[in-house]
């Protein structure tokens, strides 16, 4: 009976850990498949509908606050942000691709190796690496399937990305690019 109740209790255990670990093992594909500019590894780990509808929510957020309460509830304002959103539309699609996730979860990085830093160097062509996203990030367990890294750019910005559970797998399912916390819209 013994022998039985420590099996068990290792078994609890070893899943426990298991399950603990699962974020960690998907943030290491995601490295590794950044590094490597390998989109269909990182896809494997991006939940794009989920992604996809994320970002969508955020702009079109953002657009209505920037746009204000009396352009909102004007019917020409009304008609402008849902052509403002439509369009952003097509940006989205953009960004919810695996080349698309990968520029966004490097930020302003991915702006730098493709301007300054080659540029500088006089040679556009040169490779310039990765930068590894996850290198400061800050990780926490919001609940049994939700885990959530905040990662901090060259310039200091954070992006939160949400991952949750798909059975054993952990999928990004949310990059909250905190559009407009600092602006001061009217």
């Amino acid at each position: 009976m013994k022998k039985f109740i420590a099996a068990s209790i290792a078994l609890v255990l070893l899943l426990a850990a298991l399950w603990a670990a699962g974020p960690f093992w998907a943030v290491r594909g995601i490295r590794a498949a950044i590094e490597e500019n390998d989109s269909a590894a990182l896809s494997r780990h991006v939940d794009f509908p989920a992604v996809r509808s994320s970002l969508k929510a955020q702009a079109d957020d953002y657009m209505a606050r920037r746009a204000g309460e009396k352009v909102r509830e004007s019917v020409l304002g009304a008609f402008a942000l849902s052509v403002a959103s439509n369009l952003s539309g097509a940006a989205i699609e953009t960004m919810a691709t695996p080349v698309g996730v990968g520029a966004l979860l490097q930020g302003r990085s991915l702006w730098h190796r493709t301007s300054r830093d080659s540029v500088a160097r006089n040679d556009i062509y040169k490779d310039v690496p990765a930068r590894d996203p996850f290198q400061d990030a800050r990780y926490r367990f919001e609940s049994l399937s939700r885990f959530k890294a905040t990662l901090v750019d060259d310039e200091g910005e954070e992006i939160d990305v949400t991952m949750t559970r798909h059975g054993l797998r952990w999928k990004i399912s949310d990059i909250d690019l905190r559009l407009g916390e600092d602006d001061d819209a009217p």
